[in-house]
């Protein structure tokens, strides 16, 4: 029996479903051979401020953006991120320490940046360590937190953050270009237009226009959709205001000039996208990754600074779809796509389906699983906090520990 560990944070929805994809196809894979636990790190093993993290991170992002940018900007340096992770490996050691006692694994896997170089401290501070694998969950516009020089396996989802890899001093040999990790289900549930239209409830034969804004429902999205009903066109318009209440709230008290379908947070995307022809969205990596795979091309209608603005990039050299910083602009866009007619929005919809990788989720088991029958690794060191930390420390020693 394998022991798996997944680290990630709930800072936003994709870690948690990258989490999720990673283990339930481990678990389709070797039911009988593997147990998987996932920790989020930031919630269950830190101390004040950063236990606060999932909660912090929408807030900041939803209120203030430039402030955002400039910190994403500033801190993306190999000399920077060393300084920042130095400082709160000191914080959270403690807690690491105890996570890896209490959750001994064969091979240790994190989807979160900020976790990278900190578990990587850690485990070196054992006399032999379990393999340490990274699954970088941001698509394009990758920070350097997600690149740590001693780590066993990296695993990017695109060319360019390969060669972010690349820059922050991996080695070719330990990257590998996967794809992000899509739950395996997501394929398996695609449907026709015309069932999953049916299950649904829609209309069968409306051009279909899906928003979306992440599991919180973030960015403009009210704004967007007001634009888009202002023009009054032959559509559908579907929006999943996620865990916004308040959203939700606002958009069901609203008058719509055609048939339009408000969701909460919702499980059943893959049908979803299914039944839909155009897709209105914020950037963000896994909504991405699922409708290329639906073959959906994208609206984009906003991005987080920094981590997201590749995103974008990427969407529109590939011809996958179109950057529309403003709710006029995105309204504008989806009149323009629905008056190209059905070809047009087959031209689209072909090339998204090109950036799509429905693999990448079955790769990066495959990846992990060979990880898990590694023997422990030596780290040939008594402890690498000590050599990085002497001063802070006052020279107090720390025994080594075993893994």
């Amino acid at each position: 029996m394998k022991r798996i560990l997944i680290l990630f944070s709930d800072t936003g929805g994709g870690h948690r479903a990258a989490a999720e994809a990673i283990r339930d196809a481990l678990l389709a894979q070797h039911p009988n051979d593997v147990k998987i636990e996932m920790v989020d790190v930031f919630r269950h093993y830190s101390p004040f401020p950063f236990k606060y993290m999932p909660e912090m991170y929408p807030w900041i992002i939803n209120r203030s953006k430039t402030s955002w940018s400039m910190g994403y900007r500033l801190t993306n340096t190999h000399n920077s991120v060393r300084l920042i992770s130095r400082g709160m490996y000191v914080s959270i050691e403690k807690g690491l320490m105890r996570m890896l006692r209490e959750h001994p694994a064969d091979v240790v896997v994190s989807v979160h940046s900020l976790l990278t170089r900190l578990t990587m401290q850690a485990l070196m501070q054992w006399e032999q360590r379990p393999p340490f694998v990274v699954v970088v969950t941001d698509l394009v516009s990758t920070h350097a937190f997600w690149y740590d020089r001693k780590v066993d396996r990296c695993l990017v989802p695109t060319q360019p953050a390969f060669e972010r890899g690349l820059e922050s001093g991996l080695n070719a040999d330990q990257m590998r270009v996967t794809g992000l990790p899509v739950h395996p289900e997501f394929t398996t549930r695609l449907k026709d237009k015309a069932t999953a239209r049916q299950e649904l409830g829609w209309e069968p034969t409306l051009p279909t226009i899906l928003m979306v804004g992440g599991g919180e429902g973030m960015g403009p999205m009210y704004q967007t959709a007001r634009a888009i009903n202002d023009k009054r066109l032959k559509c559908q318009l579907v929006i999943i205001a996620g865990r916004n209440q308040t959203l939700k709230a606002k958009l069901e008290s609203e008058q719509w000039n055609q048939p339009t379908h408000i969701y909460p947070f919702v499980t059943n995307m893959p049908v979803l996208m299914a039944g839909s022809d155009i897709l209105v969205s914020k950037a963000g990596p896994g909504t991405i990754s699922e409708a290329c795979i639906a073959g959906l091309p994208v609206i984009l209608y906003d991005a987080i600074p920094g981590q997201e603005t590749g995103n974008v990039d990427y969407v529109v050299q590939n011809d996958a779809g179109v950057f529309t910083p403003n709710p006029p602009e995105a309204a504008a866009a989806v009149s323009k796509w629905l008056g190209e007619g059905a070809e047009g929005l087959k031209r689209r919809s072909e090339n998204a389906l090109r950036l799509g990788r429905p693999n990448a989720v079955w790769d990066i088991s495959d990846e992990i699983w060979a990880q898990a029958q590694r023997p422990p690794i030596p780290t040939n060191r008594r402890n690498l906090f000590i050599d990085l930390t002497r001063d802070l420390t006052k020279r107090v020693p720390v025994k080594t520990r075993r893994f």
